[in-house]
């Protein structure tokens, strides 16, 4: 079996915005599902892990795109292991059409943890460490890893959300992708007939659940680059579950 996985995928129009490409969350959404057929034929996907009591829990996600794939168009997504650690493990994404144009790339890092416990657990405990046959270090993706996204203390209080069923996910948390959606409608929609994402940041810091309400705290560090810290409030607490960069080109 080849170390890289590529998976088809069709840019379905009800997964389309109003310019007829893809949203940032489908796409997000793809790469994930990629992400999940890649380790399950490997033999240590979801479906293995809560078999035992451990879950894969996207940890980072960067996502750039030079464009995105306009409606009906049939790409494929290319994933593959380029590191692991005992408790870290880096996976990269690329987007590419049938006619071998690159769309873009993405970079992840994720977790692995205790359903239990909720706690970190060694990622070499799984098949004696077969994760390590799997990584791929010749294959390039040119794009920044990023790193922690910086704010001050004056961040604007921009939109304060509850959340639902629909937000949460099979390991009972806030869906991954559904942060992406709600950061990208801070902005109207005429912004976006003027604006286009090039680069989509997201760490996840602590997880949150159906019920807590979400705030969003929005800066602008440079020309068409804003960040945004995500606030958990329950009745007990504020606490910070991620932080986002997003970074628009002018159409």
């Amino acid at each position: 079996m080849d170390k890289i996985g590529t998976y088809e995928f069709l840019a379905e129009p009800f997964h389309c915005d109003f310019s007829g490409r893809l949203f940032m969350g489908h796409l997000g959404n793809h790469m994930l599902n990629a992400a999940d057929f890649h380790s399950s034929a490997r033999g240590f996907g979801m479906k293995y892990l809560m078999g035992i009591h451990r879950s894969w829990v996207l940890s980072r996600l960067a996502i750039e795109m030079t464009e995105m794939p306009v409606q009906y168009t049939r790409f494929r997504v290319e994933t593959w292991v380029e590191s692991a650690m005992r408790y870290f493990t880096s996976r990269n994404f690329a987007v590419v059409g049938a006619d071998g144009n690159v769309y873009g790339y993405g970079r992840s890092i994720w977790a692995m943890i205790d359903t239990e416990t909720r706690q970190p657990t060694d990622i070499y405990d799984i098949d004696n460490g077969a994760i390590d046959q799997w990584i791929v270090k010749e294959k390039d993706c040119p794009i920044d890893k990023g790193g922690r996204v910086k704010m001050s203390d004056d961040a604007e209080l921009v939109r304060t959300i509850d959340t639902f069923y629909n937000d949460v996910d099979i390991n009972g948390h806030i869906n991954s992708v559904k942060y992406i959606e709600h950061v990208l409608d801070l902005w109207p929609l005429d912004w976006y007939r003027d604006h286009q994402i090039r680069r989509f940041e997201i760490a996840y810091v602590a997880e949150a659940h159906g019920g807590d309400r979400l705030s969003f705290c929005r800066e602008q560090t440079a020309e068409d680059e804003y960040c945004i810290r995500i606030l958990r409030n329950t009745d007990n607490e504020v606490c910070e579950c991620c932080r986002s960069k997003v970074s628009f080109i002018k159409l």
